[in-house]
């Protein structure tokens, strides 16, 4: 569900890009602030509720934005899509990278625990894009689908230096069948209405994907 914000104020009035050239101007730091403001919000929200779930109008209300102002910042919603998906790409590979450096030799099983976690599950919005709106994805325009090529890629190489293996090639593929078979769960564990069987589809790929990948 959108939530709605509060919007940027200065001396009482909105500011909005609309304002622009018109006796109120934003500073270059705060357009910079806003726009950043935008994409974090619609990485979010499109991740909620899918990218055809959600128009400018609430995207930018969320942000505590005018509508207007919209098209100061992005060419389309599209433009925006492909910033967004590059956002939430960039956000999982933050999480990783942390559990990486903080985990050491255990990074992959925290890592399969994380994202089979029910709190994952139920936070779509600050989860994992691929397993949000893959198959979503399938249907956009080529810019959102080449974010999210290079994204699953930098993902497949992060679980490549975890995942056991004799050589290059033997870890990768072992990181694309354990990154497969967790968003496939994640997105039947969130698919089905019966919480016993959505937690029981976690439970079992997390211990299958925890001994594939350090076998």
């Amino acid at each position: 569900m959108a939530r709605t914000g509060v919007p940027f104020r200065q001396s009482g009035q909105t500011i909005g890009v609309t304002n622009w050239g018109q006796g109120m101007k934003v500073s270059k730091e705060q357009a910079a602030e806003n726009r950043q403001r935008i994409i974090d919000t619609a990485a979010k929200l499109f991740r909620e509720h899918g990218f055809e779930g959600i128009g400018v109008a609430d995207l930018m209300k969320s942000a505590g934005l005018t509508h207007g102002g919209f098209y100061g910042h992005f060419k389309s919603k599209d433009d925006l899509m492909e910033q967004a998906a590059a956002r939430a790409v960039d956000a999982s590979m933050e999480t990783w990278n942390h559990m990486i450096a903080s985990a050491g030799e255990d990074a992959l099983a925290a890592y399969v625990d994380f994202y089979t976690s029910p709190a994952h599950r139920d936070a779509p919005g600050a989860g994992c894009i691929m397993a949000a709106l893959g198959a979503e994805s399938a249907r956009q325009a080529a810019p959102v689908r080449h974010t999210l090529t290079a994204g699953v890629q930098r993902l497949f190489e992060g679980l490549s230096r975890v995942v056991s293996g004799r050589t290059a090639a033997a870890r990768r593929e072992k990181a694309i069948v354990t990154f497969a078979s967790l968003v496939g769960a994640m997105v039947l564990a969130r698919a089905v209405d019966d919480n016993a069987l959505s937690d029981e589809i976690l439970r079992v790929v997390a211990a299958a994907a925890k001994t594939r990948g350090n076998g």
